[in-house]
């Protein structure tokens, strides 16, 4: 069978266009001016596919939007020929004002908008021919999932045993691969019992049956659109003549044949992107798409956009060395297209530390150093791999009133997983807590509907009860049906337990029990979604900060008056959020945190992608470096405590990767990470008197050593280089061998 997506000539030839006139743009027309030569040429360059890899910082915004304006000032195109793709619906309102600008009311008549946008306006032209009406429906996450769980309950899927989060999953990602139902064959594996092709089908025939769609589909729906009608097909193509694509290494694969079915007609395709910006392909993103443009589109054009207008020389040869380690690239090296005065131009910091809240601690302290210094809040960001990591950050930057915001998700504390779990725990040190047995009681699912729990808030109100104390008289009373009796049984009773078990355990191990025997964890394990993941991270870091307390009352007191800080936008903030959500972003001066194995590159990603894996991690790392303007501080940390044990911790191999002509590498005693240079100590760290053990040198239990932080202690047990020491005053912990010395 001949590939559907091959450019030939083969669909039907559009009716012949009216001639047009074309005009001369004179050189200093506005959209022109200040350009440099490589932005030059990839706005003048008309005829044919083009591909611009632009860099960060490139001005690549500026090219898209001089672009349009060119065709359009040329005579090449009227505005309603031209095709403009966006991801966002905030790039989509930002272009069409700057062209606007350029060349007034005639940008209103641009086909400029998401993939979405513009697969929506097709779509109502045509929605008969998909089995729509025009007026169909375009369902948001929660309709589609009880779209779906009606499907599945007809053909008697389990739904605790195959959740539905995962069976949409699964769909949307055949969707973003333009496969319909009868094209994904035996796929699914054994997820809905190896059914799944026919969940598929079941579920999109009901989706036509509502008039609705899900937004998979409206890119699948084009796509089935112009596959079955070459007509229409080669009525957009005639119409389309010029086509520019934004953040094109973004494309999942329904998108990117979306774009090649309607660019064979003239080929005048103009996709700009980076490949070494590529960092989504956990939501279909395919960086694969830009790496064969030259391939699908033989006569293209490929013009590197390398003039960085954002970033210092050290922080762009930082970033492109380290990027140049990626074998699946195109290559371009960023150089600075700004004259910095001397003595702004500083290298980037690297900084190793002792654990986590030595980390916070030096971050947070060279923020304030910057405030004190004249630099806004607003002006510096901690850019983190993964959410869980905030919450030390978070608590040292109220500990010291520095205001901040997270941006792009809420406060740890505020998360929803983390509100749940601490609803569990506010039950167990307060059964009276109403608001925290509402939360719970029937999260995850056990079966209680609303006549039971109706019963249960009538019964406290009848006898002026708790929730909890209701419930548990319910429990033993004929007034409910036997299941949801059993469930508020159960319920009650590992309230109890847990309760009774406080002081036996300590809070920090029952917390983890709390989460592990309700099915809460289990509930985010089992959950498909893309954010299920780092969920689940935040409630093993929940954990870990409860061991910081001495009490569970203690450290429910501090989230209460966490959760006070001032939320007033009014307020210059410092800026945390994650690295995925920091693209397209910049800041005078960043902090990256966690650069250790298994947090940056986070292990979950080696583990699912390989080497695929390792390089997406090489470019968010390198998206990370080029969101800063005047400087970079990289910090790793030699310990994290994990569910409450703490762990030793292996630099980055990306710390190697950076070029020691262009880093100043610091850290404490013991450390190193890679680099030719030598670590040096920091100013601020007194001078030890005690010299490193030597690598293998052995440690007996009840040797009495001397730790370069802890202090004085006595070693109780070694697992080789790994030593645990009572120590006289910081307690017991987790060392390294190397970083202990005997007394």
């Amino acid at each position: 069978m001949s590939d559907p997506f091959a450019l030939d000539d083969e669909l039907p030839a559009a009716p012949a266009p009216q001639a047009r006139t074309v005009r001369t743009v004179p050189d200093d027309a506005p959209w022109l001016k200040g350009l440099n030569p490589e932005q030059h040429q990839a706005v003048t360059t008309l005829d044919g596919p083009v591909l611009v890899l632009s860099g960060a910082g490139t001005g690549k915004t500026r090219v898209l939007t001089s672009r349009l304006a060119h065709i359009l000032a040329s005579g090449r195109a009227h505005p309603w020929q031209c095709l403009a793709v966006t991801f966002t619906n905030k790039a989509a309102r930002e272009m069409r004002e700057r062209v606007a600008q350029l060349v007034g009311p005639a940008a209103e008549s641009l086909w400029l908008g998401t993939f979405h946008a513009l697969c929506v306006r097709i779509l109502r032209r045509h929605a008969e021919l998909v089995g729509l009406k025009s007026n169909f429906t375009i369902l948001d996450s929660d309709d589609q999932l009880r779209l779906l769980k009606q499907v599945m309950e007809a053909e008697g899927i389990d739904p605790k045993r195959w959740p539905a989060q995962a069976v949409m999953g699964t769909i949307q990602r055949w969707k973003d691969r333009g496969q319909v139902p009868a094209k994904v064959g035996g796929e699914g594996g054994e997820l809905a019992g190896g059914r799944m092709p026919e969940i598929y089908r079941l579920y999109q025939e009901r989706l036509r049956v509502v008039n609705a769609c899900d937004f998979g589909d409206l890119l699948l729906h084009c796509l089935t659109l112009f596959l079955d009608r070459a007509d229409i097909l080669a009525e957009y193509q005639e119409q389309f003549r010029f086509i520019l694509v934004d953040e094109y290494q973004d494309t999942n694969v329904a998108q990117y044949l979306w774009l090649r079915l309607l660019a064979q007609k003239h080929k005048n395709i103009c996709c700009v992107g980076d490949d070494d910006q590529s960092i989504y392909s956990w939501r279909g993103a395919e960086v694969g798409n830009i790496l064969k443009f030259e391939k699908d589109f033989p006569a293209a054009r490929v013009i590197r956009l390398e003039r960085n207008y954002r970033s210092t020389p050290h922080i762009l040869a930082a970033a492109s060395h380290l990027i140049a380690h990626n074998q699946g690239r195109l290559g371009k090296t960023l150089r600075p297209g700004l004259d910095f005065p001397e003595g702004e131009s500083v290298k980037v910091r690297v900084r190793g530390v002792w654990d986590g809240p030595e980390e916070a601690r030096v971050v947070v302290d060279a923020v304030e150093t910057h405030q004190r210094a004249g630099q806004a809040l607003a002006g510096m960001a901690i850019l983190v791999r993964a959410g869980f990591q905030t919450r030390e950050f978070e608590e040292r930057l109220i500990t010291t009133g520095v205001p901040y915001r997270v941006l792009g998700g809420p406060r740890f504390y505020e998360r929803l997983e983390i509100r749940d779990a601490m609803a569990y725990l506010r039950l167990v040190a307060s059964p009276d807590d109403g608001l925290a047995f509402e939360r719970v009681v029937n999260n995850p699912k056990r079966g209680l509907g609303d006549a039971a729990l109706q019963m249960v808030h009538m019964t406290a109100r009848a006898k002026g009860l708790s929730l909890f104390e209701a419930a548990r008289l319910l429990s033993e009373t004929d007034e409910l049906k036997p299941k949801p009796r059993a469930a508020l049984a159960g319920f009650c009773a590992d309230i109890i337990r847990w309760r009774g078990d406080l002081e036996l355990v300590g809070h920090g191990p029952l917390a983890a029990r709390i989460i592990d025997e309700s099915g809460y964890l289990a509930m985010w394990k089992a959950d498909k979604s893309p954010e299920a993941p780092g969920r689940v991270e935040n409630l093993g870091e929940l954990i870990r900060a409860l061991g910081e307390y001495e009490s569970l009352e203690q450290f429910l007191d501090h989230v209460a008056l966490v959760m006070e800080n001032d939320n007033r936008d009014d307020l210059d903030k410092l800026v945390i959020m994650t690295l995925h959500g920091a693209k397209g972003l910049e800041f005078d001066r960043v902090f990256l945190p966690g650069w250790e194995e298994g947090v940056f590159p986070h292990q979950r990603a080696l583990d699912e992608g390989g080497l695929a894996g390792l390089e997406e991690e090489r470019r968010l790392a390198y998206v990370g470096l080029t969101r800063a303007r005047k400087s970079l501080l990289i910090t790793f940390a030699a310990n994290r405590r994990i569910y409450n044990q703490w762990q030793t911790a292996l630099p980055s191999r990306f710390l190697d990767e950076l070029p020691d002509a262009h880093v100043e590498r610091e850290a404490e005693r013991g450390f190193h990470a890679g680099g030719a240079t030598q670590w040096r100590k920091p100013a601020e760290i007194d001078t030890w008197q005690v010299a490193q053990r030597p690598a293998g040198t052995d440690f007996d239990p009840g040797d009495r050593v001397l730790h370069a932080k802890f202090g004085p202690g006595t070693v109780v047990a070694v697992d080789g280089d790994k030593l645990e020491i009572a120590f006289d005053k910081a307690g017991t912990k987790k060392v390294l061998g190397s970083f202990v010395e005997l007394m």
